[in-house]
């Protein structure tokens, strides 16, 4: 039996008939998996160094893997149409990121990332405000049911004193959502590829002067997982990037509580950790907002189709 198959041009042209919201949904949940991949292999690594190093790597590489991409389309088509705003946010990107890598060794995984669900509350919030874009019911009674998801997991966990890496990595969520924010108008005039590069570029910058006050050499083992660690954080940055250019910020936040799912997957792969009953049942409920959410949005665009021009599509630059 032959399975079919579908060539890229094919997909995708069968991408390009699906709703909005569908396709940034698709582009959250694969840059989630990939983050999930990526959070797993920065746990092991920064276990043993400086949080500063770890994110100085992190990003560095991460710019060294694009640069092939880069120089074959040429370094002129990653110029951005205006600097300033790029470094106001890997400024606040570093922030964000100096708090998670400083909790990251601490806490589990899947409470990591249960965790950083905050996020999307303070993006739909800013999003609404900033952007004026719409709060249907359904968006906000899917981000609070995934929020409830959440809670079943880490509540029983966080509800005493807690601890400093969890309050580290809570902290670290508006941060994060501030910098989501700030890409998302950065798309109104830059493509994806270009928002990518200059991440790398401004937080690598931000974070070197940190990261030499405790630099450690690293081992070739180390080197190479970092390398790993830079195509993972760029891939996800750029799906990230594309859901934000396809869809309603808040149209693609409920996708992001499918990461826990990957978070437990790779907890137990890596680190032997068998999820619970609690955070089967966060789960079930998470996965059924996000699904229930993007049937309700499919259904709105096809009730009443967005303008066209309200939409910013990618160059095609990677």
């Amino acid at each position: 039996m032959t399975l079919p198959t579908l060539s890229w041009t094919e997909l995708s042209q069968r991408a390009a008939g699906w709703s909005p919201t569908t396709r940034g949904i698709l582009w959250t949940s694969a840059a989630g998996l990939l983050f999930s991949c990526l959070n797993a292999g920065l746990r092991l690594l920064s276990s043993t160094m400086d949080p500063f190093q770890a994110q100085f790597l992190r990003y560095f590489l991460g710019l060294v893997v694009l640069l092939p991409v880069m120089l074959h389309h040429g370094l002129g088509g990653y110029w951005p149409n205006r600097v300033a705003p790029q470094f106001t946010r890997g400024l606040v990107h570093s922030i964000g990121l100096a708090l998670w890598f400083a909790a990251l060794p601490r806490i589990p995984l899947a409470d990591m990332t249960a965790i950083g669900f905050t996020g999307p509350i303070f993006i739909m919030i800013g999003a609404h405000y900033f952007f004026q874009e719409p709060m249907r019911w359904e968006r906000w009674a899917a981000t609070l049911a995934g929020f409830a998801g959440v809670m079943i997991v880490v509540g029983p966990r966080i509800s005493g004193d807690g601890g400093a890496g969890h309050l580290l990595m809570l902290a670290s969520a508006p941060v994060f959502a501030g910098s989501f924010l700030l890409t998302k108008a950065l798309t109104r005039t830059e493509s994806p590829g270009v928002i990518v590069v200059w991440q790398s570029i401004t937080v690598s910058l931000f974070s070197l002067p940190f990261a030499l006050l405790h630099w450690r050499a690293l081992s070739g083992t180390e080197w190479a997982a970092f390398m790993v660690c830079g195509v993972l954080g760029s891939a996800g940055h750029y799906c990230l990037t594309r859901s934000f250019v396809a869809a309603d910020i808040s149209a693609t936040q409920s996708a992001k509580f499918l990461d826990l799912l990957w978070s437990a997957l790779m907890g137990l792969l890596l680190f032997a950790d068998v999820p619970n009953q609690t955070t089967l049942l966060g789960g079930m409920v998470i996965s059924a907002s996000t699904i229930w959410v993007a049937r309700r949005d499919a259904r709105y665009a096809q009730a009443r189709p967005e303008p066209a021009d309200e939409r910013l599509e990618p160059d095609g630059s990677p």
